[in-house]
C-alpha cells in the first residue's frame, strides 16, 4: 500500500471481530515496533502482548470501555525511564520513544488489514498492578489488534496552515 493510502486509511477501531490474529503477522508488526527509531537508539521500552480471552475483566479495569477488550489481543508499551537518553535540560525522551514505537505499530497494524486505537486514558495504577509491571517502568499506551467490524467514520482534522508555520512561531 502507499504510504500515503495507509496513513489516511488508519482510524480509530471501536469495534472489533474475535477472529484470531496469524502470528506471523503479529511478529511482522512487533518487528515495526523493534524497527522504530529512538533517541540515541537506545529503545526504552517493553512491549507486552496480551491475549484478551480469560482476562477481559482484569483488562477492564485498566480501561472500561467494552471495545476494548472485543479484539482477540491488546498491546501496552511501557517505557523504562532509566534506560532512556536524557536532554541536556533533564527532559527524559521515554514517551517519545513509546510513541514512535507505537505508531510503527498502529501502521503496521493497518498495512496488514487489522484495527488498533491508541488509548491513553487508561488506569495507570490498574495497569501496573494487573500486568506485573515493575517500579522505573511506566505504561505508556495500549491498543486494541484485531480485525476490525465497524466503518471508518469520516476523520476531523485542522488545516495544514492551523498547524504548520516556517521560521518562527505564528
Amino acid at each position: 500500500m502507499e504510504f500515503e493510502d495507509l496513513i489516511a486509511k488508519r482510524y480509530s477501531v471501536r469495534a472489533y471481530s474475535n477472529r484470531p490474529i496469524e502470528d506471523y503477522k503479529l511478529n511482522r508488526i512487533l518487528n515495526a515496533a523493534r524497527l522504530a527509531p529512538s533517541a540515541a537508539n537506545k529503545q526504552p521500552y517493553k512491549i507486552i502482548v496480551i491475549h484478551t480471552e480469560g482476562r477481559k475483566d482484569d483488562l477492564k479495569r485498566i480501561y472500561s470501555a467494552e471495545w476494548f477488550v472485543q479484539a482477540p489481543i491488546v498491546l501496552a508499551i511501557c517505557g523504562i525511564m532509566s534506560e532512556a537518553w536524557v536532554r541536556k535540560d533533564g527532559k527524559n525522551h521515554v514517551d517519545v520513544d513509546c510513541a514512535i514505537a507505537m505508531d510503527h505499530i498502529i501502521l503496521a497494524a493497518t498495512n496488514l488489514g487489522f484495527g488498533t486505537c491508541w488509548i491513553c486514558a487508561f488506569d495507570p495504577q490498574e495497569a501496573k498492578r494487573i500486568l506485573g509491571i515493575p517500579m522505573g517502568v511506566e505504561p505508556v499506551a495500549f491498543t486494541p489488534l484485531g480485525y476490525p467490524s465497524d466503518t471508518p467514520v469520516e476523520k476531523k482534522r485542522k488545516s495544514i496552515d492551523m498547524i504548520v508555520c516556517y521560521e518562527k512561531w505564528q
